[in-house]
């Protein structure tokens, strides 16, 4: 195999196709990348058997042919070259030459036969879903997603489509985020995608990147994403029944400025730390938010205005999860329904169903 190309170019695909690069496996082959020529181009891949990442690079090929290199230090000898083009020459016994400008490097590549083969995605069902859209759906759920194992399904986002409606559910025990939105599609899904792979996604989407085109098989998912083909499995097991979490009506309702309660929450917060926990107390009654906290280092309190109906509560939540959910809030207004101290607190948009933020409370001990 040889071929040369622009060193940027290969740049930046080696540095976002190593994203699904193992760091250490018992394989060697998953620590590196497969580069293999196409007529006037080059594929490389990365897989770390939970995610591929494919991409191809404009080439001038002299020689087909296909190996693995090192994804850590082909990318680095890419990173360091100061010339505009780089010259791959790998010979019958692997030995790889890479050439950039004045610099050479001559090490040992591996046989592309020990490079596992990537999923194929066959009798898939599609959906385009643009790309602003999943970017605004993703980032307001994922913060809800588990990162313990004793789960694996719930370290991942469950997509639920029906028809035109596109659902997003994230839960992680503590707090549950729901987004929805409208798209075009017609028929039903439900398939559970794993956060490391969403992240993925999202960063792969470049400015000049309009839509992210899906296809879903029984066990693995692709993503069209401008230049580059991912692939990733998908998560099995009974996720939670999401709908019978969701507390029905309200005892207590409250509007409030986001902007205003989260800084509020921030300040309080300021005597909270990894190993001086205590939950913030909360009294929502005669239009405004009441809040306190007691840790070893002191006490703290803050007021908010807001507009409260149906008398009057208080509630106790841990600030980390409390201001995750706001701040995926994306109005100036929020809407927070309360029932019972021992209700999951509800976080709402003022109008429509658009997302749906549930944190658990935290039952306060007498002050």
């Amino acid at each position: 195999m040889k071929f040369s190309c622009n060193t940027q170019a290969l740049g930046e695909a080696v540095m976002n196709v190593s994203r699904a690069v193992s760091g250490k496996s018992a394989l060697p082959a998953l620590e590196g990348i497969l580069i293999a020529t196409d007529g006037d181009k080059i594929i490389l891949s990365g897989y770390d058997l939970e995610i591929a990442i494919k991409t191809t690079v404009r080439a001038t090929v002299a020689e087909e042919g296909c190996a693995v290199l090192s994804a850590k230090l082909f990318g680095e000898m890419i990173r360091k070259a100061d010339s505009e083009s780089i010259t791959l020459n790998v010979d019958e016994k692997q030995a790889a030459v890479i050439t950039a400008g004045n610099s050479k490097f001559s090490i040992m590549a591996i046989d592309a036969n020990d490079y596992p083969e990537l999923p194929a995605i066959s009798d898939n069902r599609s959906i385009e879903i643009d790309c602003e859209m999943l970017k605004s759906m993703v980032e307001q759920t994922i913060f809800a997603v588990s990162t313990s194992e004793t789960r694996p399904v719930h370290t991942g986002i469950l997509f639920e489509i029906e028809d035109e409606n596109l659902r997003l559910i994230a839960v992680d025990g503590y707090r549950l985020a729901i987004r929805n939105e409208k798209i075009n599609n017609t028929g039903s899904m439900r398939f559970i995608i794993p956060a490391k792979t969403l992240n993925e996604i999202l960063k792969l989407i470049g400015e000049n990147d309009k839509t992210v085109q899906f296809h879903v098989a029984a066990r693995h998912i692709s993503f069209d994403v401008g230049n580059f083909l991912v692939i990733s499995r998908l998560l099995e097991g009974d996720f939670l029944d999401y709908k019978s979490a969701i507390p029905d009506g309200a005892a207590v309702t409250v509007i409030a400025d986001t902007k205003a309660l989260i800084d509020a929450v921030d300040r309080i917060s300021l005597l909270i730390t990894d190993r001086l926990k205590s939950p913030v107390r909360c009294t929502f009654e005669e239009n405004k938010a009441f809040l306190r906290c007691t840790t070893a280092i002191g006490r703290a309190s803050d007021v908010v205005d807001c507009s409260i109906s149906g008398g009057g509560v208080e509630v106790g939540f841990n600030n980390k999860y409390f201001l995750d959910a706001m701040r995926a809030v994306d109005s100036d207004q929020v809407k927070i329904e309360l029932g019972t101290p021992k209700t999951p607190i509800k976080i709402l948009p003022m109008e429509g169903d658009s997302f749906l933020f549930l944190v658990v409370p935290v039952i306060l001990k007498a002050e």
